[in-house]
């Protein structure tokens, strides 16, 4: 082929990834000419993740190739690099804490005293590490279907608590009555940072990976996690000699970590831009649609989805309870069959602000997406703010008195949904919302029933 083409002219080109290509022309003795790796080919963020097989590749490239997924950046997700460096400056502030916190029990337990009793810091050194592991198995029993609905709460939950159990341990010497008893709740709450950390790390990790490449991605967050936490026990060495001997020192620098370490997750966290729907962004999205007729795109609504406890809405929504915790006769059941014409039943107390959802055996995803968004549809005719005509409609009847019973305007709201959650799913699939799955919390009880009519299923 060579010898059909003029020196110089470009004969192929290759690339990695989603990099800048590099051309190959024909040299004067018949060879192929490469062109050299530099700053074009290496090109945009893309190259940072390269690993080509090219003998000059950049070291800086091959360098960050073993911190970073294969394929970076288009192998994972676009908030991969933001919540990374937030992440690894949060990791880092932390393992400083750490070591403060580390050194405040070692003194406590008795290190380079010679009156302190081995046998006695064994004992204490077992009761702490005993109740923390009862902490583990229970939080993760208690919690454990939540994490994953909450991850980015649950994430920043984790480490605020983390923050709290190392100021009790530093906190220990000073008290050493309560000495033991102090390290053991500090232990039991690291524990449970380390349930709920692990977990949402996990699911974000499922988040990040965009090519079946969790294993790689979570492999190269412990490599990143390692790094800085290497670099954190370098800065440790040459802190604590500084800070040993004046505890009000040491106490003003933990408390100077744990702000910048609260700031860091905040940030990471901040920057996730999760795809698939929980209770909370549902609820942000549906809101402004019902008020704007728009459909929040997920950068818009993660940007205003809480991250703080106490922030959701006053409703309580319950999917996939089970059918006979909502009636005990034939009558009850006629009443709430009535209506329903896709695959799940719906129950809803006015006077508490509760929505209970019996899901049917055959109810898919976007079943109970639509499950979720009738129970809070159910809410949002409680709170204020502007409705589309035939909602406010029915607000309206609803305060205009008591009389008018629940399950009528369940079934008033059926018709509503039939015109609305139809272009409501569009919309919500057009901005890139994630429908075909989602993370609201659903029990697993699900139920037949042969009164009803004939069921659609999504």
């Amino acid at each position: 082929m060579a010898g059909h083409a003029g020196v110089g002219a470009p004969l192929c080109s290759e690339q990695f990834g989603s990099q800048a290509a590099r051309s190959c022309c024909a040299a004067a003795d018949g060879s192929l000419q490469w062109e050299a790796w530099g700053w074009r080919w290496w090109g945009r963020s893309g190259a940072l993740g390269g690993k080509p097989g090219g003998r000059a590749s950049p070291p800086l490239s091959r360098l960050l190739a073993v911190f970073l997924p294969q394929g970076f950046p288009d192998s994972v997700s676009a908030d991969y690099l933001p919540y990374q460096l937030w992440d690894s400056v949060q990791a880092f502030a932390s393992s400083l804490s750490g070591s403060l916190a580390t050194h405040a029990v070692l003194l406590g337990i008795g290190v380079g005293n010679a009156k302190a009793s081995v046998s006695a810091a064994t004992a204490t050194w077992l009761v702490k590490d005993s109740t923390g592991m009862l902490g583990r198995i229970i939080f993760a029993w208690w919690k454990g279907s939540k994490l994953d609905c909450n991850a980015k709460q649950w994430r920043l939950f984790a480490d605020i608590l983390n923050d709290v159990a190392m100021f009790l341990e530093i906190m220990a010497p000073i008290y050493p009555v309560c000495f033991t008893m102090t390290i053991c709740i500090s232990n039991l709450a690291k524990c449970i940072v380390s349930v709920a950390g692990g977990a949402t790390r996990a699911a974000l990790t499922m988040h990040q990976a965009r090519r079946n490449n969790m294993a790689d991605v979570s492999a190269k967050d412990g490599s990143q996690e390692t790094l800085v936490n290497l670099a954190g026990l370098l800065v440790s060495l040459l802190m604590l000699p500084l800070v040993s001997d004046c505890p009000s020192f040491s106490l003003g620098c933990f408390f100077l970590l744990t702000a910048l370490h609260i700031y860091a997750n905040y940030r990471a966290v901040r920057a996730l831009v999760i795809e698939t729907l929980n209770e909370g962004r549902l609820w942000l999205v549906l809101k402004h649609f019902l008020q704007r007729g728009e459909v929040l795109d997920p950068t818009s609504a993660n940007q205003m989805e809480p991250l703080w406890t106490g922030f959701w809405p006053t409703l309580s929504l319950s999917l996939g309870v089970p059918l006979h915790r909502l009636v005990s006769s034939v009558f009850e059941l006629q009443h709430l069959v009535e209506g329903h014409q896709e695959p799940y039943l719906l129950h809803w107390d006015q006077s508490q602000n509760q929505v209970q959802v019996v899901l049917s055996q055959v109810a898919g995803p976007e079943t109970v997406l639509r499950a979720a968004t009738h129970g809070l549809i159910l809410g949002a005719l409680q709170e204020d703010g502007p409705l589309p005509r035939e909602l406010e409609k029915l607000r309206n009847q609803i305060r205009a008195g008591p009389n008018k019973q629940s399950w009528l305007i369940v079934q008033e709201t059926h018709q509503v949904l039939d015109q609305l959650f139809p272009k409501f799913l569009k919309g919500l699939q057009d901005v890139g919302w994630k429908t075909e799955k989602h993370q609201l919390e659903v029990d697993e009880w699900r139920a037949t029933w042969l009164l009803s009519s004939e069921k659609k299923v999504l």
